[in-house]
């Protein structure tokens, strides 16, 4: 008892209260106890939440798949096949997609798995480790620009061409390379080149000759003529001595069609879900763009110009972005409302359908592996038509091929299944390429055509791809804001059709932030370059940029006058510029003639092409410059070319082949290896399209 009472003293102390019977002390004991009892349940709870959320980061995923796959691989005796692909706009991807399908459909052996380069490995010595394991490898390899690998590639790319240390140390791998490319660019499939090359210098065992494919007629043809090329050399790898004599089944590609979930129309769509909500990613890229606000918009043609260019500024203030003099920015813009509108009326679909597209079957089992990863849900029809669907390009075959599968008019399936074929090569690439027949344009001439959404977004209608500008500013002048230049595309197609240009006429129309707070905003990233400045000012520099071709070199001088103004001395500097009449185009004219004033550029020529009786442009006005201009790259100077591949800047090319024979007195073979040397220097630089 004498306990019972040293407890109620306690408690009476503690609480400030008196307790009086022994009644009242088991009340007031028990309530403790309870109240007790309740905060350690509570305690346990939250400490499990906290301890079940912490798990993914303790055990990560990516680890226990890779230690997964590595048992399957040691336990089994299927062979490994690995198909690799570097991709800008994702034909690679859907190349290599298709390739790995087939090959699991025709060989029971193949263990295939589908590689993007960029995720293969984290650092070099694990490329090394990677592929030391590999057997049997197949690389779909694009080329961009100006002969450079894609942004996905870049890094594989950098580690397996540079330094040839490495001897032959890939006896044990047999390959296959495509490369995707267009002949009209002068350094034609050059990524696929190299790597084929390089592959081969290692050690490496070539399965069958490199796929050279050619955007600029058909290149799915020329992938599908290569992958023929394969089937008798993996014959001998993959099937059993037994089943050599067997024919095999022909091969028919199943056509791509995702899941689609309809949503009750009062579903939160993703839209209200995440794309008002802040930024919040550490880095910016093409599959993480950044969202800002339109600032300034304004056009630089004069009245006179029956043609457009607009100077436009993105608002970057706190978002994040990091730029440098030189780089490009990529751009999402969406559809416009007249080109979404049409496309629902050939769907026949209403425009508000609230719905998602899913990779997985009901049971959540794969759908198979061409798909390409569906874009965020749900949303309406009118958010993934105007964000999403490539709409106005030419359609590929692969879609001729999905339409022809749900046509219910005879005549229009036959028409499409003959386009799509080897044998209608030359129709579809009149009919089609030649007269930029839009996918819109192809669906209204083949109205029975009627397919599933899960068919049009999977199959028929390609991913929209951001367009890329060369940023017109530098992060010294401008630190907020992105600048771009962007010429107008609006104009007819052989068909009769008004071309409009998806992003040039979003820009166009966008409302500025210094007109309305109500203004346009656009989804951005940076992506980074080597078309730089001379790390030392003081090194002379020639810039060629006729046309929107000046927007780089608008970063570069006003990169100089910050330096100028920071007291550095800078070399000397010759812009070449060109347009058509300095009365209608002849662009940020009163900047470029205070840079002249300022001392940051040297010597501003132009070339009016439409002024005088013969068409001047700047190839000319460099071979009226020529010592001038060599005097200056032979002292380490640089030489940069921005704009048109297939025109001006192969004209430049030859240009400069002409002025160092001339001011070299050599013949045409060793200026050519003058030029070349400039080009490994890394002084003859190009930023083209």
């Amino acid at each position: 008892m004498s306990s019972n009472s040293d407890l109620i003293r306690s408690l009476e102390s503690r609480l400030g209260v008196s307790i009086g019977s022994d009644r009242e002390a088991v009340v007031v004991m028990t309530s403790v106890a309870l109240f007790i009892g309740l905060l350690f349940l509570l305690w346990k709870r939250s400490s499990r939440r906290r301890k079940k959320k912490a798990e993914p980061v303790v055990v990560p995923k990516t680890l226990k798949v890779e230690v997964e796959e590595d048992e399957v691989e040691a336990g089994s005796d299927k062979t490994k096949v690995t198909i690799f692909f570097g991709t800008q706009t994702g034909t690679a991807e859907g190349f290599a997609k298709a390739l790995a399908e087939e090959i699991k459909a025709r060989y029971e052996k193949a263990m295939v798995k589908v590689v993007d380069l960029d995720d293969y490995a984290a650092d070099d010595d694990q490329y090394e480790q990677k592929l030391k394991k590999e057997t049997l490898a197949f690389f779909m390899l694009a080329t961009y620009g100006d002969g450079e690998p894609t942004d996905n590639a870049a890094k594989f790319y950098k580690w397996f061409t540079e330094g040839n240390e490495k001897g032959a140390w890939l006896q044990h791998l047999t390959y296959g390379v495509f490369g995707l490319g267009n002949r009209q660019y002068e350094h034609f499939n050059k990524i696929g080149k190299v790597i084929e090359e390089q592959l081969r210098e290692q050690g490496a065992k070539c399965l069958v000759p490199i796929g050279l494919g050619d955007d600029d007629q058909c290149i799915e043809d020329d992938f599908a003529a290569w992958r023929e090329t394969l089937w008798p050399e993996l014959d001998q790898l993959l099937r059993d001595k037994d089943d050599m004599n067997t024919v095999s089944t022909p091969y028919t590609a199943s056509i791509p069609e995702y899941r689609v979930v309809i949503h009750d129309p009062t579903t939160i769509s993703y839209e209200e879900k995440h794309l008002k909500m802040v930024n919040g990613n550490a880095s910016y890229e093409i599959h993480h763009p950044c969202r800002v606000n339109v600032a300034v918009r304004r056009e630089l043609h004069k009245p006179e110009s029956d043609r457009s260019c607009i100077h436009l500024e993105f608002d970057i203030s706190g978002a994040g972005i990091i730029y440098e003099t030189g780089d490009h920015v990529g751009v999402y813009a969406d559809n416009s409302e007249e080109t979404v509108e049409e496309a629902a009326k050939l769907l026949g679909q209403p425009l508000d359908l609230l719905f998602s597209i899913h990779a997985d079957k009901d049971d959540h089992t794969s759908l198979g592996g061409s798909l390409p990863p569906p874009f965020p849900g749900p949303c309406t029809l009118r958010t993934a038509l105007a964000h999403y669907a490539d709409l106005l390009n030419p359609p590929r075959k692969a879609a001729l091929i999905a339409l022809a599968a749900h046509a219910v008019e005879p005549s229009e399936m036959e028409r499409l299944k003959f386009l799509s074929s080897p044998q209608g090569k030359d129709d579809y690439s009149q009919w089609i390429v030649a007269s930029q027949r839009s996918l819109l344009e192809v669906m209204a001439e083949f109205p029975s055509a009627k397919m599933p959404l899960g068919v049009f977004f999977a199959a028929v209608a390609p991913r929209l791809q951001p367009r890329y500008y060369s940023i017109s500013s530098s992060p010294r002048f401008s630190p907020n804001r992105v600048h771009v230049t962007c010429a107008l595309v609006n104009g007819p197609t052989p068909t009769g059709r008004i071309h409009k240009g998806v992003c040039s006429t979003w820009m166009k129309n966008a409302v500025p932030l210094e007109e309305n707070r109500d203004c346009s905003s656009g989804s951005i990233f940076i992506r980074t370059s080597n078309f730089k400045l001379p790390a030392n000012p003081s090194i002379p520099v020639v810039m060629v940029g006729p046309g929107t071709g000046l927007a780089p070199f608008r970063g570069f001088l006003q990169e100089r006058l910050a330096l100028k103004e920071e007291g550095v001395q800078l070399g000397p500097a010759l812009l070449f510029f060109g347009c058509r009449n300095r009365r209608m185009d002849f662009i940020y004219e009163d900047e470029l003639n205070n840079f002249v004033c300022q001392g940051v550029v040297s010597e501003l020529i132009v070339a009016f092409s439409r002024e005088g009786p013969q068409k001047e442009y700047v190839q000319h006005k460099l071979k009226e410059k020529a010592a001038q201009v060599w005097g200056l790259i032979s002292q380490g100077g640089y030489l940069y070319v921005c704009g048109d591949a297939k025109g001006m800047a192969r004209d430049v090319h030859r240009m400069l082949h002409t002025i160092v024979e001339e001011q070299e007195d050599v013949n045409s073979s060793k200026a050519e290896g003058i030029v070349k040397k400039l080009q490994m220097e890394g002084r003859y630089l190009r930023d083209v399209w």
